[in-house]
């Protein structure tokens, strides 16, 4: 059976043991996931506005020394010995003077920056460059003012150290400062490991990256990019559309979700981007979800072996005593007394309700079999309260009548009453028994319809349909009388004449007994509450009860008191189209009913 003890104590661990760990297994990665993805964004953007500033510092220094060489009286002088074609001695020492200058500010310069300067047609302090025209970096700046140049090597350096190592470059236009004329460059190179030293510190998940790279998405410094080309070209179309200078955004590529967190420099064109995939960010999370099913599944397990455990302590003795009990349920206490012995438990709780439970049985067939006559005999005493209860009500009626009658000189009719009544009297004030014939019953309720015809003449039709199978049928007396005697009432109340149907039918092993009339009918309240009090059982309800009600109310208390579950009725009524009443008896106990006793 499933909802056994045992299977209800299976629910219960799982439920109280399993469950929250199943439960804390999604809602504490959920939860890291939130905060995790919310802390990796602003550490994220804080280390990019990081390295935003050292790159701005960099360049601005670039910047400053490109700026204070073109001021430079003697950078100015060197330009126009140059343009001029002066002396070659003139222009060789005034070009060593400027490379005096440009060693100082590089050895005063605490992040190893070097500078070159060329003019149009490839002249050089380092030396003469005549394809400068068609280098990359020089296109760049001349073709699409990029001034900030991605990361290369310069042969044409101060030194062999400085020409072999990777630089990125700042390029400022070099021209005559009294006539504005342009003239060439000034390059100021500083070491492109400054930035990816830095760069390399900006570090998410296990595998995140981050790159500098330029509009067109080529990396400024050095090494190739290993973010998916696509993903790169859609972050890109997702950046220049942007208006923020910084953002995240999210990419699926390939089944896998890109987070591409990003920032424009004010360095030229470059775009600071930190790329990480959610399975390398949630990797430490989705292994702690995996720990958390898996402790799910062990605490499973347990639970069911403690469960077991468990039942064979509790549930075993108990459901033993479930059976020691179905004995007593089926009136069998001598073989709940010999099952008891065989049920055995080393829990002290149940051990000590196991003897509590065979003490309680030898006391309960002890009372049962010393107080079952003292219950008939109450039992009894309830019916005959009820039964009395009739009399009384039934004899004021008959006599308001032959009063009636007496009062308009109707002897002959008078007569005819007190015989009727003498009948019923005689049926009534018979105490041998309070089981009748049903055929029985219905000759006393034609007496007593006879007499009513004698009073009201033709304004009342009573109708009697007596299936002649019934007629032996036993049955408690003082059935029909009530009920008719209210019929007639209520369809006086309100109307000039009352008809009255009265049936007696067999149905397989049911015997149906029907009263209705034409009468005021009953309203929903009235029979509800008739219905509620049947269903409470409550004799005492009858005994005390007052109102229209009584007959009806006495008549059901004595059918339930006496025949118990074999008895069933239903009551159909509509305000004023009248009632009908169907009495039911199941008839399956034979056909002879001993008096004063309840066959429940």
């Amino acid at each position: 059976m499933f909802f056994s003890l045992r299977n209800r104590l299976f629910l219960i661990f799982t439920l109280l043991l399993t469950v929250p760990f199943i439960i804390l297994s999604i809602l504490i990665p959920s939860w890291f996931t939130s905060v995790i993805k919310e802390q990796t964004q602003e550490l994220t953007v804080e280390m990019m506005d990081q390295y935003s500033l050292y790159v701005d510092s960099i360049t601005t220094q670039a910047q400053d020394l490109g700026k204070q060489v073109l001021v430079n009286q003697t950078t100015q002088e060197w330009v126009r010995l140059e343009k001029e074609n002066a002396a070659t001695e003139e222009t060789l020492l005034m070009k060593n003077e400027l490379r005096m200058l440009l060693s100082s500010i590089m050895i005063n310069n605490s992040n190893a920056m070097s500078i070159s300067v060329f003019l149009d047609d490839g002249t050089g302090t380092w030396g003469n460059h005549p394809s400068l025209g068609e280098v990359d970096w020089f296109k760049d700046f001349s073709d699409n003012e990029q001034r900030f140049v991605k990361a290369h090597k310069d042969s044409y350096q101060q030194s062999h150290e400085m020409r072999e190592r990777s630089i990125n470059s700042y390029i400022l236009p070099l021209f005559d400062t009294n006539t504005l004329v342009s003239s060439g460059i000034i390059k100021v190179n500083f070491p492109s490991p400054l930035l990816e030293t830095a760069l390399n510190k900006i570090t998410i998940g296990q595998e995140g990256r981050a790159y500098l790279i330029d509009q067109q998405g080529a990396n400024v410094l050095q090494g190739p990019i290993d973010t998916p080309e696509q993903v790169l070209e859609q972050s890109l179309l997702e950046i220049t559309k942007e208006n923020h200078p910084k953002g995240l955004i999210e990419l699926n590529y390939n089944g896998e979700t890109y987070f591409m967190f990003f920032q424009k420099l004010s360095v030229g064109d470059w775009i600071l981007i930190s790329e990480v995939t959610e399975s390398d960010l949630f990797s430490n999370v989705n292994h702690l979800q995996r720990n958390l099913l898996l402790t799910s599944a062990v605490v499973f397990l347990l639970t069911i072996v403690i469960s077991f455990m468990l039942s064979s302590n509790i549930t075993s003795p108990l459901g033993k005593m479930a059976k020691a009990m179905g004995f007593i349920e089926r009136g069998d206490f001598a073989g709940a007394k010999r099952f008891m012995p065989t049920i055995k438990s080393h829990n002290n709780e149940v051990g000590y309700l196991i003897k509590v439970f065979d003490r309680t049985i030898g006391q309960l067939k002890n009372l049962i079999e010393t107080q079952y006559e003292a219950n008939i005999r109450r039992k009894d005493a309830e019916y005959k309260a009820l039964l009395l209860q009739i009399n009384p009500h039934f004899l004021n009626n008959t006599l308001e009548i032959i009063g009636g009658l007496a009062a308009q000189g109707k002897n002959k009719e008078v007569m005819n009453v007190s015989v009727y009544l003498g009948r019923m009297m005689r049926y009534s004030l018979n105490t041998k028994s309070n089981v009748v014939n049903l055929g029985e019953e219905v000759n006393y309720i034609k007496s007593y319809t006879d007499i009513l015809k004698l009073r009201y003449e033709e304004a009342i039709t009573v109708q009697i349909a007596e299936d002649p199978e019934t007629k032996r049928l036993p049955i408690i007396k003082f059935i029909l009388q009530p009920l008719v005697e209210n019929a007639v009432k209520y369809s006086f109340k309100e109307k000039q004449f009352a008809n009255i149907y009265i049936k007696t039918e067999k149905v397989q092993d049911q015997v149906l007994i029907v009263i209705e009339d034409k009468g005021i009918g009953m309203s929903e309240d009235v029979i509800s509450d008739l219905v509620s009090e049947e269903k409470n059982e409550e004799t005492m309800t009858v005994l005390e009860s007052k109102g229209s009600s009584i007959g009806l109310k006495n008549v059901l208390g004595r059918l339930k008191l006496y025949y118990g579950q074999d008895f069933s009725y239903q009551i159909e009524s509509e305000k004023n189209v009248g009632t009908k009443i169907t009495l039911c008896i199941h008839i399956n106990r034979g056909d002879v009913h001993d008096e004063g006793h309840n066959h429940r």
